[in-house]
This record gives structure tokens, sequence and C-alpha cells, in this order.
């Protein structure tokens, strides 16, 4: 293994709010591991909107947009977000983002095998720390969007496929957030499931792994998207925008995982049968709902809120992409210094599948 160098090219986030708060910058020292830690160099590296939610502070309590308005692109004004902005309250800068992380491993730390030097490798960006607390690769620690990041060890799976990079990074954070909804949720052949925001990337694995279950799947996306959706596994897709409970009929679905929230909340539970379960791991379309408490305790709903990983989500990832029964679907690639064009093509919304970075 040639000499590591001591120096390279990463973006910083030098604090909340827009797009000037990206510092591409190319004299940045390279992470050396600790004990129990390795350094990767990164082969790519996924968009995701925990990217864009961290750098406009949108996960403070203060703020009560959805991730598409304005505010993502310029941030948000007039809100108080430094005290909690990040995913565990307040964040240090500068800080590099990048949850989803594809790369091999080229140093290890103290306690740390050298045997697992050269190892092809994705992360699992949610860091359990005790029993109920945990931190997230890009927000509490430095993650991928530069040529190297360290992360700990026991979280770094190897991984032996013939994907490419840039298909490997788009597993991290959208399919272990998808898979857990399902796992938490406890989908099961046979059943029906409606998935919203099916296009972009936790919708487009969810899709996938929902279908890998048995699952029917029903799928709510822009309808210039149906047909790649439809090639995804959905067996049907609604329109966004839709009449649902005309489209669907009510008490028609078994289990609904939401990455959008907003404004279509109340109508989502009208679709579940008695029984029924409601996952979320997203508010896009707004954070704030209107819930009718009668509707979820008459109908014996279940609500799971979703994001500290089940401890098997991840091995099981690594498990369905060895033996081929998924694939991700990857949009478009950049260059790393094009990182404030990837975010805007992100917040446009008109890919379906992962846009993805790759380091220079």
């Amino acid at each position: 293994m040639s000499e590591l160098p001591s120096t390279m090219h990463a973006v910083l986030m030098t604090g909340h709010g827009g797009f000037d708060k990206l510092s591409y910058q190319q004299n940045v020292p390279v992470p050396q591991p600790e004990a129990g830690e390795v350094l990767i160099w990164v082969g790519a590296a996924g968009v995701n909107n925990t990217d864009i939610n961290t750098r406009i502070g949108w996960y403070s309590k203060t703020v009560t947009d959805g991730t598409t308005s304005e505010g993502s692109e310029q941030g948000i004004a007039d809100a108080e977000v430094e005290e909690d902005g990040g995913w565990s309250g307040a964040l240090q800068f500068p800080r590099i983002q990048g949850a989803d992380i594809c790369g091999q491993i080229v140093a290890v730390g103290a306690g740390v095998s050298d045997s697992r030097i050269g190892e092809r490798v994705i992360v699992e960006p949610c860091i359990r720390e005790g029993a109920t607390d945990f931190t997230y690769m890009g927000s509490e620690h430095d993650g991928g969007f530069a040529q190297y990041a360290k992360a700990p060890a026991d979280y770094c799976h190897s991984v032996s496929c013939d994907w490419s990079d840039a298909e490997l990074a788009s597993i991290p954070c959208s399919y272990s957030t998808a898979e857990n909804m399902l796992t938490r949720a406890t989908l099961t052949a046979g059943e029906t499931v409606l998935i919203t925001g099916a296009s972009g990337g936790v919708g487009s694995a969810a899709v996938q792994l929902a279908k890998r279950r048995g699952a029917t799947v029903i799928a709510l996306a822009g309808a210039a998207k149906a047909d790649e959706v439809l090639a995804l596994g959905a067996d049907r897709v609604i329109p966004r925008g839709s009449d649902l409970a005309e489209a669907l009929g009510e008490e028609s679905i078994d289990l609904v995982v939401d990455l959008v929230a907003g404004e279509q909340f109340s109508a989502l539970l009208q679709l579940l049968r008695p029984g029924g379960r409601y996952a979320v791991s997203g508010a896009i379309g707004g954070p704030l709902v209107e819930l009718d408490v009668r509707t979820l305790y008459l109908k014996d709903l279940s609500f799971f809120g979703c994001t500290r990983l089940a401890p098997e989500v991840f091995s099981n990832l690594v498990g369905y992409i060895e033996r081929g029964e998924i694939r991700p679907a990857v949009a478009k690639t950049y260059p790393l210094k094009e990182i404030v064009t990837a975010q805007q093509d992100f917040l446009a919304k008109k890919h379906t599948g992962k846009l993805v970075l790759i380091p220079e």
C-alpha cells in the first residue's frame, strides 16, 4: 500500500444556512483512525435529505416547514437552530457531511486487525451509543463528502459484489432507513403496503425491499415517474396529489411507509385497515400534522417512528446485495466539487433513485 497523503479534497459545512455554507477545499487534513476505527478511501458518497436537513438546521424544533421549501437552498430565516440543528442537538463546525460511504479500508487504528486493510466496505451510518442513544455519520461524525473518512470498524461492513461504487454508495442511508421501517413494522408476504415519496432514494429502496418480502406494493409518486417506479417493482403507482380514498378505498392498506407527512397525513390513516401500521422516517412535506386521536385508537393502529436501526438491518442488507436480491437505481453522479449542483438537482425532485458524489 502506497503512503497515504496528509491532505485531501473535502466539502466543509461551515454552519447552518444556504449553499454558501458548503466550502469545497483541497487541503483538508486526512483524518487519523483512533482505537477501534478504520480509515476509508471514499469511492462514492450518496446525496440524501438528511444532508440538506442538517445544513439548514431543519431538525430544530423551531422549524416547521418541509424540506422542499425555499429555505432548503437559502437557509431558514428567523429560526433559532444553533442549539438543536443536528440529529442529536448542536453541531460542531466545520463538519464534513455525507451519511453514505462506500470505499476501501486503507489504514486501521489500535485494536483493529491489519487484515482489514484492502476490504471494500459500506458504512452503517447510525452509530449506537448505549441502549437508547445514537449518533450519525455526517452529523455528529465527519462523513463521506471527502476523499477519506474514518469510521468505527464494527460499523464498516465488507461487501463482495460486482456493483459500482456509486451503486454501493446508494445503500447505507436510504436502504437502511427503508429496511428498518419494514423491519420495525413487520411487513410480511401477502400484505399491502403504500409507500409515499416512492421515486426518491428511501422510497425507491422501500419499493424494492417491500417487493422482496412478497408484499403488494402501491407507490405514491409523480405521474411522470410512474414507469420508472413500476420498473423498481411497484405493483401500482398512484399519482401524487390524487384523492387516495377514491383511488384505493378506505381501509385497504396494511402498512403505510411515509416519508412525506404534511397535509396528506390524515388521508393516509384513513387508508389503513383496523390493526394497520404506520411507519415514518421523514417529513419533507412538513413535520407538523393534524391527528384525530379517535382514528388512532378506534382503528387500533400502531405508529412506528423509525430512526435508530434495528441491529439486524445492515447485515441483512449486505446479504441481499451479495445474493443479488436488490439493485439500486442511480440517477446521476457528480464530482464532489459539484455538490451544490447535486443538491439543487436533488431538491428539484426530477430524478428517480439516487444522486451520488464521486470524490476526485
